[in-house]
């Protein structure tokens, strides 16, 4: 068509997208965007999870995110598009989920039977490695129940803690070549930390399972820095930000051979698949006081550093040892030659390991019983076990496991109805067996007890544990012992005296008291002989017969 002589071109409309259309489509992903960054930041700061894929928690938060951004986008989208926005997070969840449950499978056992067995290396020992009755200053009897009571006691008498602080978890340690288990003090509650997190955690426990005493250990610079606390002063949190890609488990206390305080934790990986075949690889060691930490690779961790690699993880490592060397399927069905750690049954029918502490070569090496699957109460060996460096001996030895041991020496003393503590190894002239103690209902430790491992029906009991080593010697011998004469108290006197002071002192193996009343005189017994006193602290006015040195208490 001409118009004035010209032609009129056609209009053409070009594709654009309008800028408020533009803005509208940034805002649909900025703004979810930023809603999910600062969830996810919330997040990491409550649950803490290693920035690692082998965290099976980081693929959950992951997917919850991806989740939770996908829902806002579809929210901020129009109606219309809602549908294909939900598909396709669902198509990308489910992708996600996948992948996270195939790396699962491919990490089971069932999979890798043979590298499972061959994580912890197992060696042969001898009966040698075995501590002799000489060492048995070596052997921590006392179980955690009781450590705690004694704990409890000694924080009772400091007024100036025990209404703000409670105590926190055991940790058996070596301490200047003793077995010791020590303990930090912990906030009672939100609102007793923000009152005392200023000056932090004042001390710490010591507790001698030997001769059953606690000691109580104020530190000149407070411990800010504890599980117990709150915020950015909570170990864990401080830990997990100092390391965010490292996965730590087994947060304990120690303190080294100056006693200074630390807290200890385990470093592993997984080493089969994405999340199978645990081990650990080394350590993070933090200054509670200063907030300091240094990580330390599994053989440069410092000799003081008991516990690196938990009793627990061995135990399961030594299982998936005896178990799966033949196959997963030979586990399970014709289990030749399966062995694992003993166990025993709660009162909720549930099955865990225990195990014994032995001090030896300045570290702390658990030791427990090696039975058949089959489970018929014997055992064919045990298992002692580094905690600091994992090395494992097997000692190749026939007899009954812990478990029917222990029932053996309740079964001595039965009219008493003492109970007995998980027992420890003692070599006494070329021979194994089971050493431990006997608590009564209190949980004070009343007597001990030795059962031979070959034949758990040869038990001998006594009060100390120089006296039952030495009536053992003469039962396997076959020969009659004749105890000490019991002191004679005819010329004792009663007094009644106010304690000013209690101490404890080991001479030839015994432990002995000494107690210091309020006119400063000084009176002493065998341990063994008053272990009322575990129940009596500083100021308590107590009943005694005394010659003027030695002492008993008047019933």
């Amino acid at each position: 068509m001409k118009v004035s002589g010209k032609t009129k071109k056609p209009i053409q409309i070009k594709n654009f997208i309008p800028r408020d259309a533009q803005k509208e489509s940034m805002d649909m992903i900025l703004i979810p965007l930023l809603i999910t960054a600062i969830a996810g930041a919330l997040a990491w700061y409550i649950l803490l999870p290693p920035l690692n894929l082998q965290s099976p928690l980081l693929w959950i938060c992951v997917m919850a995110l991806m989740g939770f951004y996908l829902l806002c986008k579809a929210l901020r989208a129009e109606i219309r598009h809602r549908p294909v926005i939900l598909k396709r997070a669902a198509l990308a969840l489910c992708a996600v989920a996948v992948l996270f449950a195939v790396s699962l499978v491919y990490s089971a056992k069932l999979f890798h039977a043979k590298r499972y067995s061959s994580i912890l290396k197992v060696e042969e020992g001898s009966i040698d490695l075995i501590p002799p009755a000489e060492g048995s200053s070596s052997i921590a009897l006392m179980d955690t129940s009781s450590a705690e009571m004694l704990g409890d006691r000694k924080i009772g008498s400091l007024s100036q803690v025990v209404s703000q602080f409670n105590i926190g978890s055991y940790t058996q340690i070596n301490y200047r070549d003793e077995p010791v288990k020590v303990a930090a003090l912990s906030y009672d509650g939100i609102f007793k930390w923000n009152a005392n997190k200023d000056k932090g955690i004042p001390g710490y426990i010591t507790v001698d399972p030997v001769d059953m005493s606690a000691d109580y250990t104020a530190l000149a610079e407070g411990m800010k820095y504890v599980p117990s606390a709150y915020f950015s002063k909570d170990l864990y949190r401080h830990m997990r930000i100092a390391f965010p890609a490292k996965m730590i488990d087994n947060i304990h206390f120690e303190i080294d051979e100056d006693g200074k305080p630390y807290y200890v934790a385990s470093v592993y990986e997984h080493t089969i698949g994405l999340f199978g075949g645990t081990n650990v690889t080394g350590a993070v060691i933090c200054d509670p006081c200063s907030g300091e930490c240094t990580y330390y690779p599994a053989g440069s961790v410092p000799q003081w550093a008991d516990v690196v690699f938990s009793g627990d993880l061995i135990c399961d490592q030594y299982n998936n040892y005896g178990q799966l060397q033949h196959g997963f399927f030979n586990s399970i069905f014709s289990q030749t030659d399966c062995r694992q750690i003993t166990t025993l049954e709660d009162e909720e029918e549930s099955l865990y390991n225990d195990y014994g502490y032995i001090a030896k070569d300045g570290d702390i090496w658990i030791y427990t019983g090696v039975t058949s699957v089959n489970g018929d109460s014997s055992n064919i060996g045990f298992v002692l076990a580094n905690e600091r460096t994992s090395e494992t001996r097997f000692i190749s030895c026939s007899g009954a496991d812990e478990f029917s041991a222990m029932r053996s020496a309740e079964g001595e003393v039965q009219e008493k109805r003492y109970t007995a503590s998980f027992p420890s190894l003692i070599n006494i002239e070329g021979s194994p067996a089971y050493i431990m103690v006997l608590k009564d209902a209190s949980g004070l430790v009343r007597m001990y007890a030795i059962v031979n491992v070959e034949q758990y029906n040869m038990v001998a009991t006594a009060s100390t544990q120089n006296e039952v080593i030495e009536k053992y010697r003469h039962l396997i011998r076959g020969e009659n012992y004749v105890p000490e004469e019991e002191k004679d108290l005819s010329s004792f006197h009663e007094e009644s005296i106010v304690i000013t002071r209690i101490e404890t002192i080991v001479q030839g193996g015994d432990t002995y008291i000494y107690i210091v009343a309020s006119d400063n005189h000084i009176y002493h017994a065998r341990y063994a002989d008053v272990l009322g006193m575990l129940l009596k602290e500083e100021g308590d006015t107590v009943t005694i017969l005394t010659d003027g040195e030695q002492f008993v208490l008047s019933e």
